[in-house]
């Protein structure tokens, strides 16, 4: 399993940025994909999740109505979609891979999103 993050960066308040995930190596349109973030001293936490077939999507609180998770199972390709960025979504972003929730799945290596003016 190779889980490619790319898109981070340093962004103002109140701006967007657009993560993308390019996977291999496992039958990609039969797995939940989701996105995970860990700030610095704080615990990895879930940010968005999506079904194989993309009809189901969930979202932190913390980021719900601000960000928006997709993919495109021809392209093996997960997407975050970050609007009205702060300082609290500064952390690095993982991509995660797995067949159920109940797994722990698989990680690819993180994509550093840094908010500050």
């Amino acid at each position: 399993v190779q889980l490619q993050a790319s898109g981070g960066g340093l962004v103002q308040p109140g701006g967007s940025l657009r993560l993308s995930c390019a996977a291999s190596g496992f039958v990609f349109r039969n797995n939940i994909m989701a996105w995970y973030r860990q700030a610095p001293g704080k615990q990895r936490e879930l940010v968005a999740g999506i079904s194989s077939g993309g009809g189901s999507k969930k979202y932190a609180d913390s980021v719900k109505g601000r960000f928006t998770i997709a993919r495109d199972n021809a392209k093996n390709m997960v997407y975050l979609q970050m609007n009205s960025l702060n300082s609290d979504d500064t952390a690095v972003y993982y991509c995660n891979t797995r067949r159920t929730w109940q797994m722990t799945g698989s990680w690819g290596q993180g994509t550093q999103v840094t908010v500050s003016s």
